[in-house]
C-alpha cells in the first residue's frame, strides 16, 4: 500500500460488520482499490488462489435468516440436507437446508429430545456429533435429566438425539463449542465461555477454558490444551498429523453469575484472534509444538475446517479466509453478513456453505472438502 493509506480504528463491538474491514481501508489516488469492496472473492496468491477457485467460481447468497449467531453447519449424506443451529435463548430447532429441492429450500426440525444451541457439528459413522452449548433446567435429555453443555449425537433419519458426555467429573462444561472426530472415533472439542455470553447457558463457567479429547468407547476424557484463552475452531489435517485450533479471546464475555447470562462482550484487537497449529503425537492421543500460523485480518477466526488438499479455512466475520498449511492467506470468500462457520456438501463434498449472522451462502469452486464416512 502507499504511504497515505488509512484503516479506521475499531469501535470495540463484537459485531464485525460495524467495524472497518481490510477492504474498507482508505487509499487515496488509487481508483482500482474501490473494486475490492464489491468483489465476491479476493485473491492474495495469484497461482494457488485462481487454481482453487476454478474456471467459474460462484458465491451465491441463498437465505436471509435472523440477525443472531448461527453455527454448526453439517452435511447429512443420508438425507442430503445441511443442518445448522441458531444460537439464541430458548430456540430449540435445527435449521435444515433441503439440498434435493431446486433451488434448495430452508426449513427447521426439532430433535427428540431437543438439542439446545449446537455450537459445532461433525458427521461420523452415520450420525451427527454435536458440541451443544446450551444449558437449561426446562430442557430435558432422553433420561429425563437436565440438558447441559456436552457432546450429543443426532440420527437424521429418525430425529433421535443421544447424550454422550455432559460433565467433567461432576463439573459442567462451560460452552462446548466446536468439534471434530478422528479416525479412531475419538471426539476432540473446544470449551470456551461463549454460551454464557450468548445467553444460552444459565450457569456461569466453572472450568477454565480448554480443549479435550473424549473416547466414547471407554468414556475417558482427557484435557489436551489449556493455554488458549478462548479456544474455538478445531480441525485436523487430512493425515491427522496436525491439529488446528483457533483462539478468539479478542471477544471475551464477563462470566460472573451476578451479571446474568447476557454478559457484555466487546472486541479487543490486541487480544488473540489467531489460528494455531499443533503436532499430533504418534499414538494420536495428545498434541504438542504449539505455533501461531495466522492472525485474522478482521474479527476472529471462528469456525475452522480443512479442505481435502490440506488447506485450512476459517470464517472471519466478513468472509472465509483460505490459507495454506503455513498460514499464508490465498483467498477470501466475501460475505455481506457476519460469517461464523462453514462446511461442504454434496456427493463429492465439493460445495461450500457458509452460515452466520443474518445470512447463508453457497460457494461453488475447485476446493473440495474431506470425504466423510
Amino acid at each position: 500500500m502507499p504511504d497515505d493509506f488509512y484503516r479506521k480504528p475499531i469501535n470495540n463491538t463484537y459485531e464485525p460488520t460495524q467495524d472497518p474491514s481490510y477492504e474498507a481501508t482508505e487509499i487515496s489516488g488509487d481508483a482500482s482499490w474501490e473494486l475490492v469492496a464489491g468483489a465476491d472473492f479476493l485473491v492474495f496468491d495469484r497461482v494457488r488462489g485462481l487454481e482453487l477457485l476454478g474456471a467459474a467460481p460462484k458465491n451465491e447468497f441463498r437465505f436471509t435468516i435472523a440477525e443472531v449467531f448461527h453455527d454448526a453447519p453439517v452435511f447429512s449424506p443420508l438425507t442430503n440436507e445441511l443442518y445448522f443451529s441458531q444460537l439464541a435463548p430458548g430456540f430449540l430447532p435445527q435449521l435444515v437446508v433441503n439440498l434435493t429441492a431446486s433451488p434448495p429450500s430452508l426449513t427447521s426440525k426439532i430433535a427428540d429430545p431437543p438439542l439446545y444451541s449446537g455450537n459445532g457439528a461433525w458427521y461420523h459413522g452415520g450420525l451427527i456429533y454435536y458440541c451443544v452449548g446450551g444449558g437449561n433446567r426446562s430442557i430435558l435429555e432422553q433420561s429425563g435429566t437436565v440438558s447441559r453443555p456436552g457432546i450429543y449425537t443426532l440420527n437424521t433419519t429418525t430425529g433421535k438425539s443421544n447424550v454422550l458426555l455432559n460433565n467433567y467429573f461432576g463439573y459442567y462444561f462451560n460452552s462446548c463449542d466446536d468439534i471434530t472426530v478422528d479416525a479412531k472415533g475419538d471426539v476432540w472439542f473446544t470449551d470456551n465461555d461463549y454460551s454464557w455470553g450468548n445467553g444460552v447457558d444459565e450457569y456461569a463457567p466453572v472450568l477454565g477454558t480448554a480443549s479435550y479429547r473424549f473416547r466414547p468407547s471407554t468414556g475417558a476424557v482427557n484435557i489436551i490444551e489449556d493455554t488458549l484463552k478462548q479456544p474455538n475452531g478445531i480441525a485436523f489435517s487430512p493425515d491427522q498429523k496436525t491439529l488446528y485450533l483457533t483462539d478468539t479471546a479478542a471477544i471475551t464475555p464477563e462470566i460472573l453469575q451476578q451479571y446474568g447470562m447476557l454478559g457484555y462482550m466487546d472486541f479487543n484487537i490486541t487480544s488473540p484472534h489467531t489460528v494455531y497449529a499443533f503436532d499430533v503425537s504418534a499414538n494420536g492421543n495428545s498434541i504438542s509444538n504449539k505455533r501461531p500460523i495466522y492472525l485474522s485480518k478482521q474479527w476472529i477466526p471462528d469456525g475452522m475446517k480443512v479442505a481435502r488438499n490440506g488447506y485450512p479455512l476459517t470464517a472471519t466475520g466478513g468472509g472465509v479466509d483460505v490459507l495454506d498449511e503455513d498460514g499464508t492467506i490465498l483467498v477470501t470468500v466475501r460475505t455481506n453478513y457476519t460469517a461464523v462457520n462453514i462446511n461442504w456438501t454434496g456427493k463429492d463434498f465439493e460445495t461450500l456453505w457458509i452460515v452466520g449472522v443474518g445470512g447463508v451462502s453457497e460457494v461453488t469452486w475447485n476446493l473440495p472438502g474431506p470425504i466423510l464416512s
